[in-house]
């Protein structure tokens, strides 16, 4: 389909559904309102980030674009929360849902007005099963990409600690308000921030193997770190600075990720292996989540962050046999044909 549309008919899809939480009033409303939302939104942003590289196709303009879209996500993960408070000092709770529908609409406008370039014409003749797979079939034969499916796991167990338990640390553990939940999420952001804005000085002077691996092992201390502050206990001061560190351990994977998609990839598998990759980094949630809630909730949170702490130790040591050495990438191009 066209970009276009793709990019259009998922926001106009998720502006409508933001229009109908105000009117929900059952528990599972909610869960079928959200499960649509978030499937337009997995429609919506791997669709947008295979379109980068098409319009940035130099390196060094593409690593720099990475940054800014980065450096964009992590400063609404910031903002959006105080905005939200302030606002709802002078509007209801409802009317601030009309604001996130405008937001969408905005995201439509914006695509529409935009001139994107012209796609190659690709022909897609293998069947649905083929195309389905093909993104992940493409990561399993390529040593980088297998490494990045290692570090998905990473990312995943420090960003569940993060999201899942910072509100029970600092309102439970360490007796602070909401107020505190805040900070120490903006310490996480921050963090993340940091790394976005340096990143492109840092890759044009090492490879993406050395960053990549590297916030591996600083996610793997981080969340070691975690389980030592919470077995103590430690300071309130400590945990944000584990905070800010795993919030750069994560972006000094997640910014170079996309440098390796688009050198695996070729015009007729770029939207494949941009997919898989959302996919496979999501599925990795679908574990962490669970591990941090639940077993922090039945076993105790100091038993929850040594076992992500795991997790991402494993994941580390798996990209560092994955991924040996520096290369540029050992794929040779499939094509969507089957």
């Amino acid at each position: 389909m066209p970009r276009k549309a793709v990019l259009v008919g998922a926001d106009l899809i998720r502006a409508g559904i933001a229009l109908m939480l105000p009117m929900v009033d059952q528990a599972w409303q909610i869960y079928v309102l959200v499960f649509v939302l978030q499937s337009a939104s997995a429609t919506f942003t791997p669709a947008f980030q295979s379109l980068i590289p098409v319009i940035l196709p130099d390196e060094r303009q593409y690593t720099r674009g990475l940054s800014l879209s980065r450096l964009a996500y992590d400063l609404e993960s910031l903002v959006s929360p105080a905005l939200a408070a302030a606002l709802l000092t002078v509007l209801s709770f409802h009317d601030l849902f009309l604001g996130t529908v405008a937001g969408f609409l905005f995201s439509a406008a914006l695509v529409v007005t935009t001139r994107l370039p012209r796609a190659a014409a690709v022909k897609q003749d293998g069947t649905l099963w083929h195309r389905t797979t093909l993104g992940t079939r493409i990561f399993a034969k390529t040593r980088e990409l297998r490494a990045l499916m290692a570090l998905n796991l990473a990312v995943a167990a420090a960003t569940a600690l993060v999201l899942v338990n910072t509100v029970v640390y600092a309102r439970d553990m360490f007796g602070g308000s909401n107020a505190d939940v805040a900070i120490a999420l903006a310490c996480f952001g921050a963090g993340s921030m940091l790394v976005a804005l340096t990143a492109p000085r840092i890759l044009d002077r090492v490879p993406d193997r050395v960053l990549m691996r590297a916030g591996a092992v600083l996610l793997s201390f981080g969340l070691a770190g975690a389980f030592a502050l919470l077995a103590v206990p430690g300071t309130w001061p400590v945990l944000l600075g584990l905070w800010v560190v795993l919030g750069a351990g994560t972006s000094m994977i997640n910014t170079p990720s996309a440098r390796l998609l688009r050198r695996a990839a070729t015009d007729g598998t770029r939207s494949y292996i941009f997919t898989a990759q959302f996919s496979l980094s999501h599925a990795c949630f679908i574990i962490t989540y669970p591990v941090a809630g639940w077993i922090g909730a039945a076993a105790g949170q100091p038993v929850a962050a040594a076992v992500l702490a795991i997790m991402a130790t494993i994941s580390t040591v798996a990209a560092f046999r994955f991924w040996p050495a520096a290369s540029r990438t050992s794929l040779v191009p499939e094509t969507v044909k089957g």
